[in-house]
């Protein structure tokens, strides 16, 4: 698609081994009984009657320290879920207030590109370009001309206006090839349907001569255009 630029007026991201030491020879013959004793038992054990006691003392503070940390954990595990049902509870709250609360507005979804705006009876004649309307079909379109006719776009025609952006009333005069750069933007990113490639189309684009702005005209032009009234459809969704 070709791009041309009249205007309104003219001018848009390892586990430690124990070693089990010999006795002394000395430490025997003084303690025959003892040696005795521990060689009566299995692998160096005690006998029974000092075991048992013995066992069950050694188990307690296991017994204890196993009671301890059984007791630990629970606690852990009641205070974790008293937390997480008073967090929930303090959300819960906080969503339901935000909600309730007056002048609370649902989320506004980002408008998309601006729709065909369509008119309430065509064709209509003598319309300015400074009246005209996203989606009007102009009939024998001359970029030059004060005054056009906008029809239906099941009608022959010859032209589309596809987009239209403003500058704000404040702006001071942006240039002549400002205003060229933004509208040819424009023309780029409007939504054309599949039936735009059916046509040799070219753009159109206007936007303000410096006499227009003085005069309040922010308006910078979209338009898609045909070699005569060939096009019968809307080019816009």
């Amino acid at each position: 698609m070709n791009d041309n630029d009249p205007s309104h007026d003219g001018e848009r991201g390892p586990a430690r081994a124990v070693a089990v030491q010999p006795e002394p020879a000395e430490r025997k013959a003084a303690e025959p009984k003892s040696a005795a004793l521990r060689q009566t038992q299995p692998n160096g054990a005690l006998p029974r009657s000092l075991a048992g006691p013995l066992i069950a003392r050694l188990a307690q503070p296991e017994v204890r320290q196993t009671l301890l940390k059984s007791g630990f954990v629970a606690a852990l595990l009641v205070v974790g879920g008293l937390l997480v049902w008073l967090l929930t509870s303090l959300l819960a709250g906080a969503t339901m207030q935000a909600a309730n609360r007056p002048g609370a507005a649902a989320a506004v979804p980002s408008p998309g590109p601006p729709a065909a705006s369509p008119r309430p009876s065509l064709p209509l004649a003598s319309v300015s370009p400074l009246d005209f309307r996203v989606g009007d079909c102009l009939k024998d379109f001359d970029p030059e001309a004060s005054k056009s006719t906008v029809v239906a776009c099941t009608s022959d025609h010859s032209a589309q206006l596809v987009a239209v952006t403003h500058y704000a009333d404040g702006d001071g005069y942006p240039g002549r090839d400002a205003m060229k750069t933004r509208a040819r933007e424009m023309c780029q990113t409007a939504p054309l349907t599949a039936k735009s490639n059916a046509y040799n189309l070219n753009y159109r684009l206007a936007y303000p001569s410096t006499a227009s702005w003085a005069k309040g005209d922010r308006r910078v032009d979209c338009y898609v255009t045909a070699s005569g009234n060939i096009l019968k459809a809307s080019l816009l969704p």
